[in-house]
């Protein structure tokens, strides 16, 4: 009897084998790409690390460069009439107590806030840094009057109220016969009638000043003018505003700009031509006449000695 042929199966290990194998290999890139991730992450923060610690060393370089070191307070561009007086206030405010500060990184900043709080003289204030100076520019606001409520005060062309400080090469004019009321804080508007109008006038005899040829400017001549009696408010048919020259001369203004054709006045460009002809004809305001009229429509030139 003849034997059967014993059937061998066929092993499927070699292919259990090879999934293990495809499974490692699988696993082995996972693991280097998660890796890598780590790897640049880290890189990440290493760099991170490496800014911060930069920054680190900037800051206390730059303290280190500012410490102790004394620097001069500068006014860049004043103007000519800015005297020692009011410099030494915008210095004291400063927080300098004098020309030498000691400054650090944030000085610029510092000084510039307190002279923008505590110094009206100056709008738009800009203070900068050097390694021996802080220079302090800005807009500043020139007084065109003055004026007495308790105490002296100035006031520039757009109604902002300054502190007074004592200015010998401006020539400000007086303002007198005010309504009595509390005045504003230096640095703000101050909108009062018979202050703006009293501007006004100042404004437009400074404009003429410029574009009239004279050897020395009229507003020179002008001590005060007076508001007592500003819109009428204590007489109607008399004057509303009234200037005196150094020597007492009273030049009738009349009635506040704009307003002359209510009052049957002269115009307002007529009353400052007659007036600058008159000065430039006789070289002063002073010693002339009695008073110089303002107010009549006329067209003729005023001469010393009348009385109109």
């Amino acid at each position: 009897m003849a034997k059967r042929k014993k059937k061998t199966r066929q092993s499927k290990r070699p292919f259990s084998r090879l999934g293990r194998k495809d499974l490692r290999v699988k696993k082995a890139k996972e693991a280097r790409r998660g890796l890598g991730i780590l790897l640049k992450i880290m890189a990440m923060m290493a760099v991170l690390a490496g800014i911060m610690i930069g920054f680190m060393y900037m800051d206390q370089y730059l303290d280190n460069k500012f410490k102790d070191q004394q620097a001069q307070l500068q006014l860049v561009d004043a103007p000519d009439w800015v005297n020692g007086a009011l410099k030494e206030k915008i210095y004291a405010a400063a927080g300098a107590g004098g020309e030498d500060f000691v400054i650090d990184a944030n000085v610029a900043e510092t000084v510039q806030q307190n002279i923008e709080q505590r110094v009206p003289w100056i709008s738009e204030v800009n203070v900068q840094a050097t390694n021996d100076s802080l220079l302090i520019g800005g807009n500043w606001r020139r007084p065109v009057a003055m004026f007495e409520a308790g105490r002296y005060y100035y006031i520039d062309s757009n109604m902002v109220v300054l502190d007074y400080v004592p200015i010998e090469s401006l020539s400000i004019v007086k303002i007198i016969g005010l309504l009595s009321e509390r005045v504003p804080q230096p640095g703000n508007v101050w909108n009062k009638a018979d202050l703006a109008a009293a501007v006004e006038i100042l404004k437009r005899l400074e404009i003429m000043d410029e574009s009239v040829p004279t050897d020395k400017p009229l507003l020179n001549e002008i001590a005060s003018i007076d508001v007592s009696n500003y819109g009428g408010r204590k007489s109607r048919s008399q004057p509303h505003i009234e200037l005196y020259a150094k020597d007492g001369t009273k030049i009738i203004w009349g009635a506040e700009v704009g307003k002359w054709s209510e009052y049957l006045e002269a115009t307002d460009m007529e009353k400052l031509s007659r007036l600058y002809n008159y000065y430039t004809q006789n070289g002063t305001l002073m010693g002339t006449a009695k008073y110089i009229n303002l107010r009549e429509p006329q067209d003729y030139v005023p001469q010393p000695g009348d009385e109109y």
